[in-house]
């Protein structure tokens, strides 16, 4: 990373922060958060999810993304000043799969299905694979009403070691994996961020969707798939409903 009077940036991908917060109902200065997201969005592509949590563990989120840690931090510790206690967070970067397929992968695949192999269908393919790329290191987030996220990271038991597995059997295993998911394009975005080094767990996973049912069949379908029923340790499960950031303070019993 490089710091400078710039920020802190990777230099690959963007900072990603999940914020968990409990309301202090009754103090004031709520107001600062809107602020501070709207101090933070001002610079493109800065973006925040502010949402309402399901259930009692919390009262409200924020998913913030960019490319400067640094305004990431400034955005948190703004908005811990006020009448918030925190209660989880994560940390992570969005990252490029290793395991995503290569044009040599390409090849082959056409090949396997009697296809010829012209430069017309690789370009094809790499304006493809750069759109998806980009997608994954420089994510727009969609409007959708539901938020999911979940850290998880891959096991070590003997017996069960990702990390003792081949590349290639890796790479086989993430590609099926990866065929489950994408049943689900059009009805579940879905942002896997990694967080080796940088937090607890090794990747986080966040789901967003209009239909929370549809959340919940992808975690229930992806779990019967090796790579989760075998290797894969899930942290704790947050959701919650996206709404402007006025909207979940009141939710939240603070006001305006």
């Amino acid at each position: 990373m490089n710091a400078d009077e710039q920020g802190v940036r990777p230099f690959e991908g963007w900072g990603v922060l999940h914020l968990l917060l409990r309301a202090r109902r009754g103090e004031p200065g709520a107001a600062s958060l809107v602020s501070a997201i709207d101090a933070f969005t001002a610079t493109d592509p800065q973006q925040v999810l502010a949402f309402s949590v399901l259930g009692a563990r919390a009262d409200l989120g924020l998913m913030a993304l960019g490319p400067d840690l640094d305004a990431l931090d400034r955005l948190a510790k703004t908005v811990l000043a006020g009448p918030f206690e925190p209660v989880d967070s994560f940390v992570s970067l969005t990252e490029q799969s290793e395991y995503a397929s290569t044009e040599d992968d390409e090849r082959a695949r056409l090949r396997a299905e009697g296809e010829e192999v012209t430069e017309e269908r690789l370009a094809v393919w790499r304006e493809r694979a750069d759109a998806y790329l980009d997608a994954r290191l420089h994510p727009r987030l969609p409007e959708r009403r539901v938020i999911a996220f979940y850290p998880m990271s891959k096991t070590r038991t003997p017996g069960a070691n990702w990390y003792e597995l081949p590349f290639d059997e890796r790479k086989r295993l993430m590609g099926g994996h990866a065929r489950v998911g994408r049943q689900y394009a059009g009805r579940v975005l879905q942002l896997i961020t990694g967080a080796t080094g940088l937090d607890d767990w090794e990747w986080g996973v966040t789901l967003l969707a209009d239909d929370p049912a549809a959340i919940k069949e992808i975690v229930y379908e992806m779990r019967f798939d090796p790579v989760s029923a075998r290797y894969a340790e899930f942290g704790p499960f947050w959701v919650g409903l996206v709404m402007p950031p006025a909207d979940v303070l009141a939710r939240a019993g603070l006001g305006k």
